[in-house]
């Protein structure tokens, strides 16, 4: 069952898919129907699952389930086709968490791990570079700790 991102509580599960582009408005529209129609109708062992979305900057998919409704193993491998189809459909990879996206002024930069190490060694990234940690679990944490500086992310581990 489809419902509005906002009215998930904060203790919903959340996953994040960050594409290698920006997408067009087109896409995001049609994006925007794809997944309503695809939470509408995504279930676990017969039973609605309470799911809404977000995309935020062109750039990511946020797909929040209360945290009432349990998904089942059937039901989230069929999240990750859904995911898989929009991949193939847009000619976008969305799946590929070896990837690290930053803000840089008002663009969203995307750079594979390896690359990101190398800026964070020449200094091109610092420890105040806002990232987006991806890792979120929860809707709360999605909403007080996914747009962070660097050092207080995983990303730490590379900028100092």
């Amino acid at each position: 069952m489809y419902v509005n991102f906002n009215d998930l509580a904060d203790d919903a599960r959340i996953w994040i898919y960050q594409s290698n582009r920006s997408l067009t408005d087109q896409e995001q529209e049609e994006i925007n129907t794809d997944l309503k129609t695809f939470l509408e109708q995504w279930t676990a062992h017969g039973k609605d699952l309470k799911a809404g979305f977000e995309l935020k900057y062109k750039r990511f998919i946020i797909i929040g389930l209360d945290a009432q409704t349990q998904a089942s193993g059937c039901s989230i491998d069929a999240s990750v086709h859904f995911i898989q189809e929009l991949e193939k459909k847009y000619e976008i990879d969305l799946l590929d968490r070896m990837n690290v996206s930053f803000k840089q002024g008002d663009f969203i930069a995307y750079k594979t791990l390896k690359d990101f190490k190398v800026m964070a060694k020449n200094k091109s990234v610092s420890k105040n570079t806002v990232v987006f940690n991806n890792l979120v679990a929860t809707k709360a944490e999605y909403l007080d700790h996914w747009e962070v500086p660097a050092s207080e992310s995983w990303h730490s581990n590379f900028v100092k």
